[in-house]
């Protein structure tokens, strides 16, 4: 299940790239704790590290796209919103299972997912983007 952050996945704006590897970290550390049935805290602290993290990488991502004039931010900002709520979900799923391995295991194919399909579909357009204005 884990996945590596490998440079196919670069959106060429290397503080978004940057916070990306961070963010695959940290999805395969929480698989890790999940598979190796670590106690319910750490894996609630992972959720929560996950959960303040990709709110702030979204908050930068934005801000970058708003300051270089991005023409699809609304698309990104709208994408951003349903991955917070579903983040929000999962973690609210989580705690009211009492640390349920099977939700650990959705909240990282969900986390997965997303980062290779919202780079891959979206933030690589970012990068073109940049690379045109030069």
């Amino acid at each position: 299940m884990a996945i590596q952050w490998t440079p196919n996945l670069s959106v060429g704006v290397d503080h978004i790239d940057d916070q990306h590897k961070i963010w695959f970290e940290k999805a395969n550390d929480l698989f890790e704790a999940g598979k190796n049935r670590r106690s319910k805290e750490v894996i609630g602290e992972l959720l929560g590290f996950l959960d303040d993290y990709t709110k702030q990488h979204f908050r930068d991502e934005e801000a970058y796209m708003k300051k270089i004039g991005y023409p699809d931010l609304d698309k990104q900002v709208a994408a951003h919103k349903h991955f917070v709520e579903q983040l929000a979900k999962l973690k609210q799923d989580y705690e009211s299972s009492g640390g349920s391995l099977t939700v650990i295991i959705n909240a990282n194919q969900m986390v997965l997912s997303w980062l290779t399909q919202h780079i891959s579909n979206m933030d690589k357009q970012i990068g073109v983007y940049v690379k045109n204005m030069k």
